[in-house]
């Protein structure tokens, strides 16, 4: 065991994280999968789990940074964990008795959502406070590997799994994952002292924020294309389920490789991203990035059955690339042009909803912003 992995308060974080980023995977694969199949969702309710699941980052991405800097995090992980574990632990439960319901979807992603922000912001807040800053670089890129294998791994996995022992038990097996991760948390024993009060006026700093945007041409023309591109990519997300079970008959095994292989762009991207801005520099790599993005949907809509899946692995990989370079020199451009203050976690990055749904290729990752 090597550099800060020999530090136990930080491995039982590592082990927890783990588990709760791939409890998170498996949840985005099988619950739209459980609508689709087991409810005969419409693409419309699909849809509305995909809105629902999101909406908490919207609504409470900022209020919940400034909370987590008054409180202790440590509970705060420990309880998100323990939530989700019984939000998701109640669909199998609901299923057994014959009471599965969309409503009762809707209510869990929602809920879940929720508890999920404060975990994601709690996390990025007690982590300084758990090592020494110069280990910080070491147990950062632990933590983004625990991102990237949940991100490779988990569509696989969650589909492997519904394939053998069906959609609810594998929603059962979600929820042991979140219960395993409060147990890892449970045992750190590094003393986390209450923050002191702070006279902070949040609607203040989140104006500040929004004003520096909107002066800035480039902060200006990088947000205003996030947030349009995020809301075009959540609409293709919201019927993608759809249409790979009842267009291309899929199983749920190979819905879950598909999203797999379509996740080596992001590795292609992170290695060739920083020779792209060397070669042809930051503002051109950003346009290289973006314009993959842009059309990686294309390839989509030629998706047939058997040989024809290749388009859609095709667009997944363009996708995936594009989000990594575009992610890559955005945060690059973001970091230099605004004030650290402005960079908290959220402000900039609540309406960047392309990496919200790809987070093991997030460069600036929760941990970071």
């Amino acid at each position: 065991m090597r550099g800060i992995l020999r530090t136990p308060d930080f491995r039982r974080l590592w082990l927890a994280d783990g588990l709760s980023q791939a409890g998170n995977r498996i949840d985005f694969l099988v619950i739209p999968l459980l609508a689709t199949t087991t409810l005969a969702a419409s693409v419309a309710e699909v849809s509305l789990l995909r809105t629902l699941s999101t909406l908490p980052y919207l609504l409470l991405g900022l209020q919940v940074g400034a909370w987590c800097d008054r409180m202790r995090n440590r509970p705060v992980l420990i309880t998100a964990d323990l939530a989700r574990a019984a939000l998701i632990g109640s669909v199998p439960l609901a299923a057994a008795f014959g009471e599965l319901s969309l409503g009762h979807l809707y209510l869990v992603v929602l809920l879940a959502g929720v508890f999920t922000v404060f975990f994601n912001v709690a996390h990025q807040t007690y982590l300084p406070g758990l090592v020494e800053r110069g280990e910080l670089p070491d147990a950062n890129a632990r933590l983004q590997t625990n991102l990237s294998v949940a991100a490779i791994a988990g569509p696989g996995l969650g589909g492997l799994i519904v394939q053998f022992i069906g959609s609810a038990g594998a929603m059962a097996f979600d929820a042991l994952t979140y219960l395993w991760s409060a147990a890892w948390l449970h045992r750190i024993r590094t003393p986390e002292p209450r923050p002191e009060p702070a006279e902070r006026n949040l609607r203040r700093e989140i104006g500040e924020g929004l004003r520096t945007v909107l002066r800035d041409p480039i902060l200006r023309a990088i947000t205003v294309h996030s947030a349009v591109s995020s809301l075009f990519q959540s609409m293709f997300m919201a019927v993608s389920m759809v249409f790979m079970v009842r267009d291309l008959h899929l199983t749920p095994f190979m819905i879950g490789l598909i999203g797999t292989l379509s996740l080596t762009g992001a590795l292609l991207g992170s290695t060739v991203a920083r020779r792209l801005g060397t070669r042809f520099g930051a503002a051109r790599a950003l346009f290289i990035g973006g314009a993959a993005y842009s059309v990686s949907f294309l390839p989509n809509a030629f998706a047939t059955p058997g040989w024809g899946l290749a388009w859609y692995i095709a667009g997944g990989i363009a996708s995936s690339f594009g989000i990594i370079v575009l992610g890559v020199f955005e945060t690059s451009f973001r970091q230099a042009i605004h004030p650290a203050r402005a960079a908290g976690p959220g402000l900039l990055g609540v309406a960047d909803g392309r990496f919200r749904h790809r987070p093991a290729w997030q460069p600036a990752r929760r941990l970071h912003r």
